[in-house]
């Protein structure tokens, strides 16, 4: 289409490039006194759905809307960019009106790609030393896979550099997050561990401040369910013929008088039972989480379980101490001992360790520190989150306190 006497901007076929869908991409050519220059568009159409006189897409074409804002936009842009040409230089040719349209980039601009690519690979280096936990750089991948369909989605772009960062990315994000079905204290998690790829990016010069650094992360504290020890008693006594099932239990029940998470109980051997101080069997392990040592000495039940499976031929030829199942299986066979038991709660790896952590240890007065350092915990904060007053902990205190205060026939102490 000429809009001058100087310049034209014709948008066309190349169909020699046509893909094996049968779309041709679109191609913008650009006239100025006879001189030629253009570029691809990054847009493609079938031909039957292409107007060649109008240079639109006709609405047959399921892109019809986008391709034709394309047109028309990148139409006006190109003039805009020849009108302030004409009137500051005293010669215009295309290829300055497209080098004006299309900057070229510049090569050491750091992106949020990049900053992902520094980050993850250097956590997989220290997952390669077992200095990190391989569930760790799961999640950053799957964050960064989050973040470029986010980028794609909202602004329809495949990375973004650093410096264009703002506020706006991570409250989109974090919606963006929400409607992908993620709870809202994992979304928020993952705005938290973004933040970190880009201080890591700062770290390394790329850029000078976190542009996201004043989004606030709100966490709600989750209702942690955990079985109280009537129930636990009634799951390790239960007669269970079905020998997986049966296993599951040993293995849940082991979890519950230790605290050991599933990745950690999986990864048990032998070798890490050893004689403490006190002359009693203790178990070991450090946690793939954080790389803090997990050290529980081990009550009846627990050395039960652990005798019961010394000879069991999965533990001989894996060097396991349990007959863990992968923890697909091991949440799926949950449900069903669950039912078996009896037990209206929703049982998952994870509920034996708040188990431990509540029911058998801080109910029964062993103090916050001590149950810290055998969660294997780095600070307080993380095992807080387990000392939530329950019933029965206020029963025994209620109880200790009454029999402080009164009698055994209900009358006041007076030597209290």
């Amino acid at each position: 289409m000429k809009v001058n006497e100087e310049l034209s901007i014709l948008f066309w076929l190349k169909r020699e490039k046509a893909l094996k869908d049968g779309r041709v991409p679109i191609y913008v050519r650009i006239t100025v006194n006879g001189g030629r220059d253009g570029f691809a568009s990054g847009k493609k159409i079938h031909p039957d759905a292409w107007d060649e006189k109008a240079a639109i897409a006709g609405m047959n074409c399921p892109d019809y809307q986008a391709i034709n804002s394309y047109v028309t936009r990148t139409r006006a842009e190109l003039e805009k960019c020849y009108n302030v040409l004409e009137a500051t230089c005293d010669r215009v040719t295309a290829a300055m009106v497209k080098d004006a349209y299309k900057p070229k980039p510049v090569v050491d601009q750091q992106t949020l790609g990049g900053a992902f690519k520094l980050h993850n690979e250097e956590f997989a280096e220290k997952v390669a030393k077992k200095k990190g936990s391989p569930g760790t750089l799961t999640r950053y991948e799957r964050l960064e896979r989050y973040c470029m369909a986010f980028l794609h989605s909202k602004y329809k772009l495949r990375d973004m550099a650093l410096e264009e960062l703002h506020m706006g990315i991570a409250t989109n994000f974090y919606h963006h997050l929400l409607l992908q079905d993620i709870g809202e204290n994992a979304a928020m998690k993952y705005v938290k561990t973004l933040k970190q790829v880009i201080d890591r990016a700062i770290n390394e010069g790329w850029i000078k401040v976190n542009p996201i650094k004043g989004f606030k992360c709100k966490y709600e504290d989750p209702d942690r369910e955990c079985l109280e020890m009537h129930e636990v008693i009634k799951m390790y006594q239960k007669k269970i013929e079905i020998a997986r099932l049966a296993e599951i239990r040993d293995v849940y029940i082991f979890c519950c008088f230790t605290g050991y998470a599933y990745e950690t109980c999986y990864h048990l051997e032998p070798e890490n039972i050893f004689t403490g101080l006190d002359g009693k069997l203790w178990v070991t392990k450090d946690r793939q989480k954080t790389g803090s040592e997990e050290c529980v000495p081990l009550m009846p039940i627990a050395l039960e379980i652990i005798k019961r499976y010394k000879k069991h031929i999965y533990c001989l030829e894996n060097n396991k101490l349990l007959p863990v199942n992968s923890n697909y299986r091991y949440n799926t066979y949950l449900k069903e001992l669950a039912d078996i038991c009896g037990i209206k709660k929703h049982l998952t790896t994870h509920t034996a360790r708040h188990t431990f952590a509540t029911t058998v240890t801080l109910e029964n007065d062993v103090p916050l520190e001590t149950v810290r350092k055998m969660l294997g915990h780095k600070d307080f904060r993380s095992t807080q989150i387990y000392a939530k007053i329950t019933k029965r902990k206020i029963s025994n205190n209620m109880k200790e306190l009454e029999r402080k205060l009164f009698t055994p026939t209900g009358k006041l102490n007076r030597a209290s």
